[in-house]
Formats: structure tokens, sequence, C-alpha cells
């Protein structure tokens, strides 16, 4: 009989076979449990010539096997014109394996994925993937999953941003170097005790103090909805992906009180008639708010930028801007002081967003007042900050791909040569996929998407 030692002990059993006069170790087949296989998201995005595209975590297990010898392969496509087989890459070993899909058109494709066990035992699971179209500046382009309706954003630092979304009352901080979803998310909803959302599209930063702003118009029907009059603060601590948010304060009156300003002034405006029931907002003389930046040298006196209306409320009139001279108050709750409001010719387009940087120099994010017109154009401008001086355009920005520009992260030197500024999209009312359904309508949150992007100045 054979020494034990030269025998696999988990392959064999002892058995004594009496009455034929054999006593020894007998094989037996190993056993092998089915095979598992896992997604960390059972849905996913991409882009068509995109860069940096998000990926999925793929866990596979089989009882009684070493993971390293499971094979996962792409089995099946169900629209091979948006990904194939052979556009679906599996990297990684043992257990914990990624798989990346390269999109060749627009639309959706359910993807199956098959682990191969020992023993010839199989399992499978389903990726369900959709591409949105190739679009300009697409080496530069990343995403933003989890939600599509960006509408402003401050640096975090490290690359980080940290966005809000203006269909929600939820800031999601991201990886700007990377697509996919947020790293870090905080739902305001209880510290601002809103029902709704507060349609947050201002922010500006202080030090480690955002100050964040609704639109403080009415909604889409022109009804009267009391969150979107916030302007509130949030305390950062920590920076880039240890960013952590903090809510500090709000104030719920800042439209009231430029409705009062500006009726006391002869209705320079027409602010009251812009707030009245049934007004929408994004017409040329409604009244939607964009924009939120302070004034050179202060760190009380903010500029409200207002996609509307423009002044006069015609076709080619100047883009408005009204200095609050104590938003810090106004973000606690107190009463606003406004001062001289400031009119600024912008080629017949509004403010869509306002930013400047530490050497006094801004940038304004032009576009239209109109709601959802993304064949109007758009255009960045420089400014000084000053009353009375009269921005200049430094670049026209394309058109032709979906969503609109809505915020500037941050403002570079704008003297360097070669400065960039990375600009961000709200993509709530594009058709990514090519199906008629508006990013924000999507169901599955890892398919809404924003896209950041960096410009090139001079």
């Amino acid at each position: 009989m054979r020494p034990l030692s030269r025998w696999s002990a988990a392959a064999l059993t002892l058995v004594s076979v009496t009455g034929i006069g054999l006593t020894g170790p007998v094989a037996r087949a190993a056993t092998y449990g089915t095979p598992t296989i896992k997604l960390s998201a059972g849905y996913l995005s991409g882009a068509v010539g995109a860069t940096g595209d998000p990926t999925v975590a793929v866990t596979v297990a089989q009882s009684g096997a070493d993971a390293s010898a499971l094979a996962v392969t792409a089995t099946k496509s169900s629209k091979g014109s948006v990904a194939g087989t052979a556009d679906i890459h599996l990297t990684g070993t043992g257990g914990s394996r990624t798989v990346a899909v390269t999109a060749h058109a627009q639309g959706y494709t359910d993807l199956t994925l098959k682990v191969t066990g020992l023993g010839g035992k199989t399992a499978t699971t389903t990726l369900h993937y959709a591409a949105s179209p190739a679009v300009q500046h697409s080496a530069d382009a990343r995403y933003l999953t989890g939600a599509s309706d960006a509408s402003a954003a401050v640096d975090a630092g490290g690359g980080y941003l940290l966005v809000a979304n203006d269909e929600d009352n939820t800031l999601r901080l991201y990886d700007g170097a990377a697509s996919g979803a947020p790293v870090r998310t905080w739902d305001l909803d209880d510290a601002l005790d809103a029902a709704k959302e507060v349609d947050i599209e201002g922010a500006t930063r202080v030090g480690d103090t955002v100050y964040w702003t609704g639109s403080l118009g009415n909604n889409k029907d022109g009804a009267y909805k009391a969150d979107r009059n916030t302007v509130f603060t949030t305390t950062l601590s920590g920076s880039g992906a240890a960013t952590q948010v903090a809510f500090g304060s709000a104030g719920h009156r800042l439209r009231d009180d430029l409705v009062a300003w500006d009726e006391a002034n002869g209705d320079r405006y027409g602010f009251a008639a812009a707030t009245a029931e049934g007004q929408v907002p994004k017409q040329v003389d409604g009244f939607n708010v964009e924009g939120l930046e302070f004034a050179p040298g202060s760190t009380t006196t903010a500029y409200v930028g207002f996609r509307a209306p423009l002044v006069p409320p015609r076709t080619g009139g100047k883009a408005l801007l009204v200095p609050v001279t104590n938003l810090d108050q106004v973000a606690r709750g107190a009463k606003a002081a406004v001062g001289t409001p400031v009119e600024l010719d912008l080629g017949g387009l509004s403010v869509r967003d306002l930013r400047r940087n530490s050497l006094g120099q801004y940038l304004i994010l032009a576009g239209s007042w109109a709601a959802e017109d993304n064949s109007a154009p758009y255009a960045l401008y420089s400014w000084d900050g000053v009353a009375g001086h009269q921005p200049v355009k430094v670049l026209d920005l394309p058109t032709a791909d979906a969503g609109g520009w809505e915020s500037i992260v941050s403002v570079p030197d704008l003297t360097a040569p070669g400065a960039r500024v990375r600009l961000i999209t709200d993509d709530g009312a594009a058709d990514l996929y090519g199906d008629g359904t508006e990013a924000k309508d999507l169901s599955h949150p890892e398919w809404q998407k924003s896209r950041t992007t960096w410009f090139t100045l001079n």
C-alpha cells in the first residue's frame, strides 16, 4: 500500500474493502458548488468615443474552488451595434474582476456575462448598458453619473468637485478625473426642512463656507414653490476625496426682498409681475436666478446673476446682476440689503453662471434665458467685477452637444498662456440614448449623467 502522504487528502476517502482481500485508499472526485457572479451595479452608462468611462466590479466565487481558477467571459449582446461581446473588456484575477465597455453607437444593449467554474458548472448575469453619443472635446470629457441636472459646483481641491443638482437637495462629491458615480453624497432635505427641491442654481465659496442659492422663481408651470426661495450655506472640511460637508444656515426671504426693492424703485425690472402666479420663470421678462458670486474685495456683498429678465426685456437686452450687500446675513434669515444694479452687455445672452478667482478676475458663462434652448449660443466673458465696466468675450462655446453649459467650477489666471477652465453641463432635458426620454426621467440613476469638460481660453 502506498503511503498516505503521496495522496491528496482533499480528493481521497480511506475505505476498508473486505471480502476481496484489499484494504487501501480509493480516490473520490472533488465536489464543487454552483459558481456565483455578482455586479456592483446592474446598470452602466458609457459614451461613444469617451475616455475613462465608468466600470463595474464583478465578484465571482465557487464553493470548493480557488476563485482564480474561474473564467469570466462575455457571451451575448442584445444589440451588437451599440456594443458587442468583443467590446466588453474583463480584467483582474481571483474573486474580483472589472468590466469595461467600449461603445460604438448611441442606444441600449443588455450584456450577458458568464462565469465558468470547476466541474464545468456555470452561472450568468446581465449588465444593462446605455451609450450616449460622441461629443466634442471627448478626450477631456468626464461624465458625472447618478444625476443629470448639475446646476452649480465648487472646487473641492485635488481635482474633486462638489456639485449640486437642481432636481433634488443632494450635494455630490465627484473625482473630476474619472467618469462615474459620486464618491460621497449629502442629502440636505432634513437640514433644509424642504418638502421639494430648492432648485439650486448658484454657488460660491469663501474659505470653507459655500453659499448656495435656489432659483428664487416660480416652477416651470408658473406656480410658487416656497422651497425655491432659499439661500443657504455649507461648511467644508478636508479636501479632495476626504472632503466633508456640514450644513450651516438658511434664509428664505431673498425673493420677497428683491421684489419689494424693485417695487420701491418704480418696478424698474418688473419683479412683481414676473413672480405672479402663473408666470413661468424662463422667459425674457421672467424671474430666474442662476449666478452667485462676491463683489471685488468683499465677502459680504454678492452679485445675484439673473438668467431672466433681460433688460430691457427684449431680444438683445442686457444681463442683470443685483448686488446683495449682506449675503452672509441673508443666509441666516436677515432682510436683504440691495445695492445698485449692474447691467452687462453679453451679446443678448444672460447669466448662466458667474465665478471670481483670487486675483479678482471674473468669468461669466452666458447663455439663453429660454427654457431648454440648446440651439442658442453660449459664450464665456471675462470681467473685472466693476460696475460700469463691460465684459469681454473670450470664447464661444459649442452648441451641438446634448445638454446646456451650466456651471463654472473655478477660474484660472486669465492672463496665463493656455489657461483652461472646467465647465459642467446640465443634461436633464437631453435625450442621451436616442429613445426620446429626457435624462432627468430615466428610471435608473446610473444612466443619468452630466458632463464636465475643459476649455482653453487663450
